[in-house]
């Protein structure tokens, strides 16, 4: 690591020594370059009272230890339709229905992108199986009535952005939105993440645990209300029981699941902030990565219950910066003003304190 960014390397080292942290990773590109690279922590789940490292000690936490990054995962399934956007195989203001004909909402594509589609709860109740059954959860949004009048307002598609993109891309293409990223985007860019893990990567995995044993109630919002609809069903999405389970980690949930190296998550940005190429491998045009990172809807998020802006499947900043933070703390995203690609990769469900120490130590270095 360069000793210009050794203030970053402090205040990483600072989580783990004030049990903050427990096990994560952080990489920092900086004019395309790697600057900061660092792990620390164990892979094992840590209760909220242990000492670490005495517990988990045996599973240190590696630079290619695969974590749940929420939805940091969302602007990676955006990318999957986005690219057949690039090809000319969809139309970003098309009716969904014409590639989902069974698709009742009537939401353009370009709606379904940027969360105001209006469909951000499935409108089933389903239990934590339902998440191995992408047909069932399809078929359940396909025919919802939306919320509100798609294009009128946002509200973040929690858990069901991934299915709507995603099904999409299945449409269209004839490939899971699973194997389509691994095959069309993870394979050329060399990027160590995936919806739907099989058994040997499942074994690379970071087991997530909670800071605070009472973060799946502080996180749900009002019972009832708009956000715990959407973050409830199906059942068990911040169930640790469940997300460190087998049928999660095999399972194809790419608004929630997706599972990455904080290396290859700062790669995708890096492609993204130099126009669509990454290691002389174009595959984005400059004009659609352009259209994919400006703002398309500024106003108020229902889910989120704040002011949001929404880009084609990322938040932007008044910074100029875009990406996507996870509940749970993990986040990635690229800020072209200062010229860096940043992301931290957490098995530490929290808030986001820790990227916001991080990112002020960052900044002072440059």
């Amino acid at each position: 690591m360069q000793a210009r960014f050794a203030p970053v390397r402090d205040c990483f080292h600072d989580l783990f020594a004030t049990g903050r942290e427990t096990g994560a990773a952080l990489t920092v590109r900086y004019d395309g370059t790697p600057v900061v690279e660092l792990v620390g922590g164990t892979r094992a789940a840590v209760p909220p009272d242990a000492v670490v490292p005495a517990v988990g000690a045996d599973r240190p936490w590696r630079p290619d230890t695969l974590v749940n990054v929420y939805s940091v995962g969302k602007p990676v399934v955006a990318l999957c339709l986005l690219l057949l956007v690039d090809r000319g195989r969809v139309d970003l203001d098309a009716p969904v229905s014409a590639y989902w004909p069974e698709f009742r909402t009537p939401a353009t594509v370009r709606q379904v992108l940027d969360h105001t589609a209006g469909l951000p709860a499935f409108p089933v109740p389903r239990p934590a199986e339902a998440v191995a059954d992408w047909a069932l959860l399809c078929a359940d949004l396909a025919a919802a009535e939306p919320e509100w009048p798609p294009g009128s307002v946002a509200g973040e598609h929690a858990w069901t952005y991934g299915h709507l993109v995603g099904e999409l891309v299945r449409r269209v293409d004839g490939r899971s939105v699973g194997r389509f990223l691994a095959e069309e985007i993870a394979g050329p860019w060399r990027l160590d993440l995936a919806f739907g893990l099989g058994p040997a990567d499942q074994r690379r995995c970071a087991d997530l645990s909670y800071a605070d044993p009472g973060w799946p109630d502080v996180t749900r919002g009002e019972p009832g209300s708009l956000r715990a609809r959407a973050l409830d069903n199906p059942a068990g999405g911040r169930d640790v029981a469940v997300l460190n389970g087998p049928r999660w980690r095999a399972a194809e949930v790419p608004a929630v699941n997706l599972h990455a190296t904080a290396p290859a998550l700062a790669r995708l940005y890096a492609g993204l902030l130099a126009g669509g190429t990454l290691d002389g491998v174009r595959l984005f045009g400059p004009d659609l990565v352009a259209e994919a990172t400006r703002v398309q809807y500024d106003g108020p998020d229902l889910v989120l219950d704040r002011h949001a802006y929404w880009t084609l499947g990322m938040g932007w900043e008044p910074d100029g910066s875009w990406g996507m933070g996870g509940i749970g703390g993990s986040s990635a995203w690229a800020d072209p003003a200062r010229g860096y690609t940043f992301a931290y990769t957490t098995a530490r469900l929290a808030g986001h304190d820790r990227v916001d120490d991080l990112v002020e130590a960052l900044h002072s270095c440059l």
